[in-house]
């Protein structure tokens, strides 16, 4: 007897729910036991929807044109059992629906975090690309040659014709060194029907960008939610970044977080985020020479912050620096007429979007900048909707920076381009002396506008980030210890 459509799913979803129910362990002390008890309400559901399913099956065999009651009967049960089936996806871990079999694209955890939307690139898609004709030693003895050309014309290279939105190569970078050094752990080379992926292609543009910028380095910049801590996180004592963010204060080099964080008049906000690394300037006693090389912008470029003078205390604190000291003449021209009518019509559009996505809302409004909270779980794709749409149809006089922060989306007033401009007029650095290093490069990412005024270290995490910066701080102490010898 063959089954209708609607009959066919209800089997596959009870088939399905039942091995789903078999995964999961309601006794077992560790399980999150709301998760679990709604795992068990989706599973009833779905043996109650499949039960009746079959039942008007039997049913319609008996009279034509019953098809419209099992849609009419059925139908509603099954949206209500897809919803508490999204919702359990959503928002549980991965363990509690899939066991801990190898992660992959299909996950619970890759659909409700990112997908593959924050591996987006022109540049580094093309580099993929050409490994369907050539190895990857001859893509980097090609690209070696095409980005000495590009350094010397940027505007008529072969690399500009062959990838028109590619950036400006601040510094050399040697791509056949960086891939030997990557391949020589990772064996691409040796592979014989895996190309490498985006991440490893990633990563050998940041070796080569280290080893490249080592000699010339004078201001490292990071973003701060996924590059130094984890996303919401602060900077906490036992966080590994602090060491080598002292090391390299030491060896001559300044230091600067930029953050899409915001907080006006209020210093104490900002040293809570990094508190840990502030109660390590205290605990070393590190001079005043050396804890005038950190620095803080905030709020993309509004606000900037130093370490302030010893108290009795001797605990070290931040102050803001004063704005004509830093600011330029475009940024101190902004009037707040126009910065609130650029956030109201910012706002309105937010909304606008979360109502069209069907995404509940809590709005978030600054001095400088306006965002959404989702009240739920939802995933990255909504967000980058959210965010793109905005960026693309919101007109101001004013810059702006529209960007999908990971778990919200913020329009903020200014960009960290401008705020990394200011920084470096500021200190008087050039754009080989600096270094930035973020996790959000993509299309709706707010480190993606850096590349304009300096070189870059894209990464996913903050272990990658201690990782390259490891690696930067063993070719700056091997420079200057040869320097010293020789």
């Amino acid at each position: 007897m063959a089954l209708s459509s609607m009959q066919t799913s209800i089997a596959v979803k009870t088939r399905c729910f039942d091995f789903a129910k078999r995964r999961i362990d309601f006794s077992h002390p560790r399980q999150n036991y709301s998760v679990s008890n709604r795992s068990e309400r989706c599973w009833n559901a779905t043996r109650a929807s499949s039960a009746e399913g079959r039942e008007t099956g039997r049913n319609s065999q008996d009279h034509m044109g019953s098809e419209s009651d099992i849609d009419d009967d059925v139908a509603p049960k099954l949206m209500e059992t897809n919803m508490l089936v999204w919702e359990e996806l959503l928002s549980s871990p991965e363990p509690e629906i899939f066991g801990p079999r190898a992660r992959s694209a299909s996950d619970a955890g890759v659909l409700r975090r990112k997908g593959h939307l924050k591996e987006q690139d022109k540049f580094i898609q093309f580099l993929l690309d050409m490994h369907e004709t050539h190895t990857s030693l001859e893509v980097m003895e090609k690209l070696d040659k095409w980005i000495s050309e590009h350094r010397r014309e940027p505007r008529a290279s072969k690399l500009r014709r062959m990838v028109p939105t590619v950036e400006v190569f601040y510094t050399p970078l040697r791509m056949v060194e960086a891939f030997l050094e990557y391949d020589e752990f990772f064996a691409l080379s040796r592979r014989q029907y895996v190309p490498p992926n985006f991440a490893e292609i990633r990563h050998i543009l940041n070796i080569a960008q280290v080893h490249s910028s080592a000699d010339t380095l004078k201001l490292l910049t990071f973003d701060a939610d996924g590059t130094l801590y984890a996303d919401g996180a602060h900077m906490q004592h036992d966080n590994d970044m602090i060491h080598l963010i002292i090391s390299l204060m030491k060896r001559g080099v300044h230091v600067a977080i930029v953050t899409a964080a915001g907080y006006p008049n209020d210093a104490h906000k900002f040293e809570q985020r990094v508190e840990g690394l502030l109660a390590a300037f205290s605990r070393l006693d590190l001079p005043k020479s050396v804890t005038d090389r950190f620095h803080i912008m905030g709020g993309e470029c509004n606000y900037l912050l130093r370490v302030a003078t010893c108290d009795k205390t001797y605990r070290r604190r931040l102050e803001f620096v004063p704005e004509e000291e830093w600011k330029s003449s475009y940024m101190m021209s902004w009037k707040q007429e126009d910065i609130n009518n650029l956030l109201t019509k910012a706002e309105s559009m937010l909304l606008d979007g979360a109502a069209r996505l069907r995404l509940p809302v809590d709005v978030l409004r600054k001095e400088r900048a306006v965002g959404v909270i989702p009240k739920g779980p939802t995933i990255y794709e909504v967000l980058e909707d959210l965010a793109i749409v905005v960026q693309t149809r919101l007109e101001s006089d004013l810059p702006f920076c529209a960007f999908n922060g990971g778990n919200d989306v913020f329009v903020d007033v200014g960009n960290k381009l401008l705020g990394l401009q200011a920084l470096m007029n500021y200190l008087n650095f050039s754009p080989e002396q600096v270094l930035h290093v973020g996790d959000r490069f993509t299309d709706s990412g707010n480190d993606s506008a850096t590349r304009d005024c300096c070189p870059i270290l894209w990464v996913a995490n903050p272990e990658e980030t201690y990782f390259f910066i490891h690696l930067m701080l063993q070719d700056i102490k091997r420079l200057q210890d040869y320097a010293y010898i020789e």
